[in-house]
């Protein structure tokens, strides 16, 4: 394995809908590049990117796997993340250090749900996009279908560069419109096309297509235009440069055809990646987050002459290497056994090993140079999101930001002896999957294991089992339900108490009333003339916020409220902290008798996507979960449904919807706000919390 300079390198994310193609394309492209002796298949488990077990069983990525294939005088980083709505975060966390992402859709179902979402990501990363047509070799698959749904999804700048020879299982290759040459293929053959001239059939319409492909490249430069309107077209040594600046600013977004199963014209993708999407060197400075001063933040180009600095954008936990940390070299280069600052945590690390990774299989380097992709194990302190580099050059990458998860399950080891492994086992899980949390409820004193869904839970306690020997039961997830108030307050919080020596003693004032959702708390210090010292102000707000994350009604934290102190006494001898933290928790409790206390319930922002004859029976069913319906759109034989539902009413939503819609249906949410708990319901939820936590209590005497 040779070294890459950054010019020389290419990072493509490889993003797009669940079971559209993406790691069969992948597989086909290694294959075609030589990096792989035979052409890995999904349902065979034998594709390089989804080695791990659980990808395996499941016929499924679930974490980003990331390859390489070397082209001619470039090297090819290929991350392939999931598509499924559970793991669709992994492609999100990936964004930052590609050049380019292909975007595949199936030559069938055009674009899905996770397509618009990761194209929504796309564009927050401002990352450039190049669209495959995959799977064009199956029954139904259609080009011009393909092509109607990309324009009405992604408008008038998704363009063909390809047009395909053949359909369904009679495909033989593909068109390419910049050079118009034919090149064919062999279905499931070594990926090498023949290149000839156009088929007399589609020669008018690869001509058109040409013409508006010309134009439309032409449509963001002057001289261009000048020369289309001359001469009618743009000659090829003038279209090409210029066709890769309008991919690399995201003016155009061209549309290629392949298949991954079939091994049809991913010679054709792979030239078309060096040739057209950017090198590494060819960014913008990355820009540092600011962390101390005022003055601009620093900045980095992709240089081997810059400092040296690299982002940590995946970890994995791998049971004979220990912990795997991937990175992007942004500058600098980075050499075996580098000493470096975690400028994150402030703590040196050592290089040992630097390593590029096919598959599971890591590939030895003596260096990476910026722009290269790589990995190394057994770092200290570093875990995603992390930024390394040379001690006299500080920077922080921005962090990827991660919407919260939105289901939780309480856990429970199966014994004692998994109880003792349980913690060791979740910390390797928590390192390697950005997404899952894991705490304890302070009220019920329960493990809780949060995630994006039931599958990513089942994911991560099926993970535990294997590969950490732990075995737990699941219980039904918890709905974080909140406590606010609708109403104001003025009391008086006071606490004496006299005993042998020194008593306690604290006396405040507070007013309460509520503030607009999603504040959460809010303190307010408006004690004039020393009614209370300045030192047990604090002490006062603690108390307050004790009591407020121990809860009134149910036990639930109670939120978007402001507390104003006014006044208050104290004693010289007998006032303290702990007295005063203890009168802010009994004029809370005042409060809240007055305040007219009532509860929230998260609700959930609900897109589901189904055929659209389920589509009348899913409405109903929203309905019946207190469900109020956003939007519908129609795309494709399917209807896409937006709504808001109340969590406690989603739980079980998966199950529900595969056997309402016979396993077609799918769908995503996540949390969009808190609302009201209707009055009917709100004495059940206060009357089963109460009983859970007499039990305990039970329990605990």
């Amino acid at each position: 394995m040779k070294v890459y300079a950054g010019e020389n390198v290419r990072n493509i994310a490889v993003v797009g809908h669940g079971h559209a193609g993406k790691s069969s394309l992948v597989s086909a492209m290694l294959y075609t590049a030589g990096a792989s002796q035979r052409l890995g298949r999904v349902d065979e488990g034998t594709a390089i990117t989804d080695y791990d077990d659980e990808e395996i069983a499941r016929k499924m990525s679930i974490s980003t796997g990331l390859a390489y294939a070397e082209w001619g005088t470039t090297k090819i980083n290929l991350l392939d993340t999931p598509g499924f709505n559970m793991f669709v975060h992994e492609a999100k966390l990936v964004l930052p250090v590609v050049d380019a992402a292909l975007v595949v859709v199936d030559g069938v179902a055009g674009v899905e749900v996770v397509t618009e979402r990761v194209w929504n990501y796309c564009e927050e990363y401002r990352t450039p996009r190049v669209i495959v047509a995959s799977r064009m070799d199956r029954e139904r698959a259609d080009a011009e279908r393909v092509l109607e749904s990309l324009a009405k999804s992604f408008g008038r700048s998704v363009i063909p560069l390809e047009l395909p020879i053949g359909k369904e299982k009679n495909l033989a290759g593909v068109v390419d419109l910049v050079r118009m040459k034919a090149y064919t293929y062999e279905l499931g053959g070594n990926g090498k096309g023949k290149e000839g001239e156009i088929p007399a059939e589609l020669r008018e319409a690869a001509q058109a297509a040409h013409e508006r492909l010309v134009e439309l490249v032409a449509e963001g430069d002057d001289a261009l235009m000048e020369e289309f309107f001359d001469k009618g077209t743009i000659p090829e040594e003038h279209l090409i440069p210029a066709l890769h600046n309008a991919i690399r600013e995201d003016k155009i977004f061209p549309v290629l055809f392949a298949s991954g199963l079939g091994n049809v014209s991913t010679d054709r993708l792979m030239d078309f990646i060096v040739e057209f999407t950017p090198a590494a060197t060819e960014h913008e400075a990355i820009r540092g987050e600011v962390t101390t001063g005022n003055g601009e933040p620093p900045s980095r180009r992709e240089s081997d002459s810059e400092p040296t600095s690299l982002y940590v954008f995946k970890t994995v936990s791998d049971a004979f290497a220990g912990r795997i940390s991937y990175f992007k070299v942004f500058s600098g280069v980075v050499k075996n056994d580098a000493s470096l600052i975690n400028f994150s945590h402030n703590s040196p690390e050592k290089l040992a090993h630097i390593s590029v990774m096919q598959g599971k299989a890591a590939v030895p380097l003596p260096e990476l140079h910026a722009g290269d992709i790589g990995a190394v194990a057994k770092l200290k302190d570093t875990l995603t999101g992390d930024t390394l580099g040379d001690k006299s050059a500080p920077i922080h990458y921005p962090k990827v930001k991660l919407p919260e998860p939105a289901i939780t399950f309480a856990i429970e080891p199966k014994s004692r002896a998994d109880e003792d492994k349980l913690g060791t086992g979740i910390h390797k899980l928590l390192e390697e999957d950005a997404m899952l949390r894991f705490f304890r409820d302070p009220q019920t004193k329960e493990f809780l294991i949060a995630g994006t869904g039931q599958q990513h839970i089942e994911v991560a306690v099926s993970k535990l089992k294997k590969r950490y020997h732990t075995e737990v039961n699941l219980k039904a997830p918890k709905v974080p339900y909140r406590e606010t108030i609708r109403g104001r307050a003025d009391v008086q919080g006071r606490h004496k108490k006299q005993t042998g020596g020194h008593g306690q003693f604290g006396d405040c004032k507070i007013k309460m009333e509520p503030l607009p959702r999603g504040s959460e708390f809010e303190f307010v210090n408006d004690i004039f003339g020393g009614a209370i010292p300045k030192n047990f102000i604090p002490a006062v707000e603690k108390g307050i916020r004790d009591a407020a994350a121990r809860g009134y009604l149910a036990g639930y934290p109670v939120v978007d409220f402001r507390v104003v102190l006014y006044d208050g006494s104290y004693h010289e001898v007998d006032s303290n902290d702990l007295s005063f933290q203890l009168a802010g928790r009994i004029a809370f409790k005042k409060a809240m008798e007055q305040a007219k206390p009532t509860l929230l319930e998260p609700v959930m922002a609900v897109e589901i996507t189904v055929p659209d004859e389920f589509a009348g029976a899913i409405m109903g069913d929203l309905n019946s979960r207190r469900g109020r319906i956003q939007g519908m759109n129609n795309r494709g034989g399917n209807t896409i449904i937006n709504a808001e539902v109340p969590m406690a009413e989603m739980l079980t939503y998966g199950a529900d919807l595969t056997s309402m819609t016979q396993g077609r249906g799918s769908f995503n949410m996540e949390m969009h706000h808190y609302d009201l708990v209707p009055a009917q319901l709100q004495e059940k939820i206060i009357d089963k919390a109460k009983a859970a936590r007499g039990e305990e209590k039970e329990e605990e005497e």
